[in-house]
C-alpha cells in the first residue's frame, strides 16, 4: 500500500494517458507519483529474504551438530526475550556493539552455552542468509534508468556496502543509511531525514519502499510517500516491479 499522513485518495488525483497521478495517497494498480526523484529501499525483509526464528535456531543447530535441540532454544530465547521483545526493540540496531551486547545477553538469559550463542549471532549476522529477490536487479535498473537516485536505509549492525558490491547490485546505489553507522533507527524521523538530505531531494521527493508499516511506515511522517509490499519470504517471487510504474 502507498501510505501518505493525510490524505483523502481519489479526490487528490488526475488521470493522464491513463494512469492516475497522485502526489500522495493509496497506490492502485497503474498509480505514478508525481515528483519523485529518488527512491529510498528498506534491505530486509524488502529486497532480500530475511530467516525465521524457527529458520534461525535450526541453521544455528546444525553449525555446531545440535539440531535436536531446536524446540528447547527456541524456548528458552522466547522466555529470555520476553514481551515485548528485547533482540527487537528500538535502539538495537542503533550500533555493533549495543547490537551484540543484546542478543548475548538474551542468549545469556535463556541458559545456552557459548557454542550455541555465537553460532546464533553468526547466523544472524551473515548475509548469505538473506537472498536477494529475483526481480532487485532489474527493479534497481528502472528507477535508475528513469533518472531517480537510490539509497539503502536499512536497521543493521554490519555494512551492506559489501553485500551489494558481491551481488553485482553496489553501482545502482548512491546512498546507504545504516542504522549502525548513524546511531538512530528506524521509526525516528531523524534517519529518513539523513536519509533524503543525502540524496539532495526533498522528503516529498522520494519514495520509501519497505515490508514493515511500523518502521518503514513511518516515512509518511517525514512527508516521504510510502509503498509497503509484503515480507520478502521466497526469493522467486516478483512484487518490486510496482516501483518501477510508480516513479513512471
Amino acid at each position: 500500500m502507498l501510505a501518505a499522513k493525510g490524505l483523502r485518495g481519489p479526490s487528490t488525483s488526475s488521470r493522464t494517458r491513463g494512469r492516475v497521478r497522485v502526489r500522495l495517497g493509496v497506490l492502485t494498480e497503474g498509480v505514478v507519483v508525481v515528483g519523485i526523484r529518488a527512491v529510498v529501499f528498506d534491505w530486509r525483509g524488502t529486497l532480500v529474504t530475511t530467516l525465521s526464528e524457527r529458520a534461525w535456531v535450526e541453521e544455528a543447530l546444525r553449525l555446531v551438530g545440535r539440531a535436536r535441540a531446536v524446540e528447547e532454544v527456541l524456548a528458552a530465547i522466547g522466555r529470555a526475550d520476553g514481551v515485548p521483545g528485547r533482540l527487537g526493540a528500538v535502539g538495537v540496531d542503533c550500533g555493533a556493539r549495543v547490537h551484540r551486547e543484546v542478543y548475548f545477553s538474551v542468549f545469556a538469559d535463556a541458559g545456552l552455552d557459548g557454542e550455541v550463542a555465537e553460532a546464533l549471532y553468526a547466523v544472524e549476522s551473515d548475509p548469505g542468509y538473506n537472498v536477494f529477490a529475483v526481480d532487485v536487479a532489474e527493479t534497481l535498473a528502472a528507477v535508475v534508468a528513469r533518472g531517480c537516485r537510490v539509497a539503502v536505509l536499512s536497521d543493521i549492525h554490519f555494512d551492506l556496502r559489501p553485500v551489494f558490491a558481491a551481488a553485482g547490485l553496489g553501482g545502482f546505489v548512491d546512498v546507504f543509511v545504516l542504522s549502525f553507522e548513524r546511531g538512530v533507527q528506524k521509526p525516528d524521523p531523524a534517519i529518513f531525514l539523513a536519509a533524503v538530505a543525502e540524496l539532495g531531494v526533498e522528503p516529498g521527493a522520494a519514495l520509501m519502499v519497505g515490508d514493515r508499516a511500523s518502521h518503514d511506515g513511518a516515512a509518511v511522517e517525514v512527508g516521504m510517500p510510502t509503498l509497503l509490499v509484503p515480507p520478502l519470504v521466497d526469493p522467486r517471487v516478483r512484487r518490486l516491479g510496482l516501483v518501477s510504474g510508480v516513479v513512471g
